[in-house]
């Protein structure tokens, strides 16, 4: 709109001072004149002034502007709770009707805004007016007509004092869903982030049935499951705080779902299920090292274990080799006694590892202790021999009841020939030797030169060789438990750099942490995790080919995926992970659960349309908060939209109003001397001659 606005400026002849005194001067004469009531004075007051005003120069400023136009945000919320019961459609249907009403309107610019929660992982729920203010961020206030939301009313962000909202326009919500809502929710008020393995944890929550009254409330049956499998069964008051306690049968995360049965005619069983993802954390792990003899190596073992901060480690050495017959009793030799019945009955199953390192019989440890040690390992203890060069010899421990679980039986005396140690296939896909640093088809690691020939077991694993290609590193199961056979003693020249060294650290701490179950270092396993916008799955396995994985999502569809061989013994699939929540993976052996997104985001907290959030707001600024459904009937009601000037109401029974923009540009200015020309000099000539001859009568 083109507008005119006239103003009256000054443009003095003179300077300002001397204008200054100039109508002092002209001050004083008329006030002298008029207090001596000369004949005359008046008229030439009028003169002295038109005189002072003409020096004054006063002219006339015309400015043109042009007037524009508002700004107007309709903003549409496409958050997970505006995609339930319906409100998707009625959203959309309701944007298009908007956006041509709004489009007629003129002197309005009109601006678009979506909030998707889809592109976010925060759990911060609905966040209307932080998109809002981006889309505002470079209009002037004075501009800004009004914001239209569109909306369930379940928005996170809403300002406690609308001046945080930068401008004085209304705020309107139209809102989607039904007054009469009911849902079901399970709510987690209580609940560890960690827990130790073996440990009991409870978990503390709540169901509440909202717009459900009172009366009609009652017991609600409610299953738990632990990493898929369901653990417990019971019914619990709605409204009603509860506990639950669940073990931590294992390091890493352990996933635990309460759901509740679904409420007929509710809104969503999404938020019928809380998902608590527990991270299982071992005590420091006992390890007891039991070296036969000092040798270079001992050393070796010693430093790795103490490196590793999640180990408690017990060493005992056996100064005096068993050929040393001099007749004085153990109880003299050693600086403390050596606690063998503590150790090896008493408080064995406190250790989550033992580690013989060159060890050979003696009447330390009877056969008594060793059966012990057996029948440990076979309860789900786990043991690793380094074998010396005495590993066949009548004093070996395959002379013990230990050897019903050992993983391989020895030959003769020890090779000596130097080697290069090497993974099997096998090996280059199990978690222990796969992918060691410096290794391949051609590794680069440094020579042995001593190794104990022996015979695996039928259940025995070989993912290392030696000298002419016998077994070097050997793993089985016996029953629960664990071993593991390192058939040479020499490890220990990797961790000197003899030949250029080797990765022993790196294999002597995987090895060490398999025997005592570290989830990451199963051979057999199914995985989940998420990448971006993908879900990443993973089988790990020694075998050569894996069956498809079906896929559920939250909401229960499923998909079928063919894994493919990303690396030797890992084979993996991507899928596009578009719901939060909680993702299940089955290959018909393994199962595995991930739960994406927040653990527990505000925009499932609460589901029910509500205008209780936006109210206050809409009222300070002027607008108004409307249903866009009645209790029944889909056709969404609009309210009209007028453009009204500001400071006037902004919304009606059937309408809601725009402020008219407030905001100009300025195009160009028109300046009219008021004291120059033939008019003003007649004026000025007029008043003093009529002066002169009002005096001269």
């Amino acid at each position: 709109m083109d507008l005119l606005d006239w103003t009256l400026a000054l443009d003095p002849a003179i300077p300002p001072l001397a204008l200054g005194l100039a109508a002092l001067a002209a001050g004083l004469i008329a006030a002298l004149g008029l207090l001596a009531r000369r004949r005359g004075a008046a008229l030439r007051a009028v003169a002295l002034a038109l005189l002072v005003t003409a020096l004054a120069g006063p002219t006339l400023v015309g400015e043109r502007r042009d007037t524009l136009p508002g700004v107007v945000v309709l903003l549409t919320d496409r958050s997970a709770s505006q995609r339930l019961a319906g409100r998707e459609a009625v959203t959309e249907a309701a944007r298009t009707a908007m956006l041509d009403r709004l489009r007629a309107l003129p002197g309005i610019e009109l601006r678009e805004a979506v909030f998707d929660d889809r592109e976010s992982d925060t759990g911060d729920g609905t966040r209307l007016f932080e998109t809002l203010a981006r889309s505002l961020a470079d209009v002037a206030p004075e501009r800004v007509s009004g914001v239209i939301l569109l909306t369930d009313g379940q928005v996170h962000d809403v300002p406690a004092n609308p001046a945080a909202l930068g401008f004085t326009a209304p705020v309107h919500a139209l809102l989607t869903g039904r007054p009469t809502e009911i849902d079901r929710r399970v709510t987690v008020l209580e609940a560890p982030r960690f827990g130790l393995v073996g440990k009991r944890q409870t978990l503390a929550l709540r169901i509440d049935d909202d717009g459900v009254p009172a009366e009609k409330r009652g017991p609600v049956a409610v299953t738990v499951r632990r990493d898929g499998s369901e653990i417990e069964r019971r019914r619990v008051l709605s409204g009603t705080r509860f506990t639950v306690d669940v073990d931590v049968p294992h390091a890493g995360d352990v996933v635990v779902e309460v759901e509740a049965e679904p409420l007929a005619g509710e809104l969503t069983p999404a938020d019928d299920r809380a998902v608590v993802t527990i991270r299982g954390i071992r005590e420091n792990l006992r390890v007891l090292l039991v070296s036969g003899e000092p040798h270079p190596g001992e050393r070796t073992w010693r430093n790795l274990l103490k490196s590793d901060a999640s180990v408690d480690l017990v060493h005992f050495t056996i100064l005096r080799p068993p050929e040393k017959q001099d007749l004085i009793p153990v109880g003299e030799l050693a600086l403390i006694a050596f606690p063998t019945r503590e150790l090896f009955q008493d408080k064995l199953r406190e250790f989550d590892l033992i580690v013989f390192d060159r060890y050979r019989r003696r009447t330390l440890l009877t056969t008594s202790y060793f059966d012990n040690i057996a029948r440990w390992v076979k309860a789900g203890g786990a043991v690793l021999v380094a074998a010396g060069p005495d590993l066949a010899g009548p004093d070996g421990l395959f002379r013990t009841p230990l050897a019903d679980v050992l993983p391989a039986t020895p030959l003769d005396d020890a090779l000596l020939a130097p080697f290069r140690p090497l993974a099997t296939p096998l090996g280059n896909r199990h978690p222990v030797t796969a992918d060691l640093p410096g290794g391949g088809q051609r590794p680069s690691w440094g020579r042995w030169h001593r190794l104990s020939p022996v015979v695996p077991a039928a259940d025995a694993v070989t993912l290392m060789t030696g000298a002419e290609d016998r077994p070097l590193l050997l793993l089985a199961r016996p029953d629960k438990g664990r071993v593991a056979l390192l058939a040479s003693d020499q490890v220990w020249l990797w961790a000197r750099g003899h030949d250029g060294g080797g990765p022993h650290t790196a294999l002597l701490r995987r090895l060490a942490h398999w025997l005592m179950k570290e989830p990451e270092l199963e051979e057999e396993a199914l995985r989940l995790a998420r990448d971006g916008r993908d879900l990443v799955v993973e089988r790990r396995t020694l075998a050569d080919r894996v069956a498809p994985v079906e896929i559920t999502d939250p909401t229960g569809a499923t998909r079928r995926l063919t894994l493919s061989e990303a690396a030797p013994g890992r084979w993996r699939a991507t899928t596009p992970a578009d719901t939060r929540g909680l993702w299940r993976a089955s290959d018909g052996t393994l199962t595995a659960l991930a739960h994406l997104g927040a653990p527990d985001p505000l925009e499932l907290a609460e589901v029910r349309s509500t205008d209780r959030r936006l109210a206050p707001l809409a009222a300070a600024t002027g607008g108004a908060v409307r249903r866009l459904l009645a209790a029944t009937g889909d056709a969404p009601m609009l309210p009209r939209v007028e453009v009204r000037p500001a400071g006037g109401a902004m919304n009606g029974s059937d309408w809601i109003g725009l402020a008219a923009s407030r905001a100009a540009v300025s195009r160009g200015a028109e300046r009219h001397p008021l004291a120059i020309g033939l008019l003003a000099a007649a004026l000025l000539l007029a008043a003093f001659a009529a002066a002169w001859a009002r005096e001269g009568r």
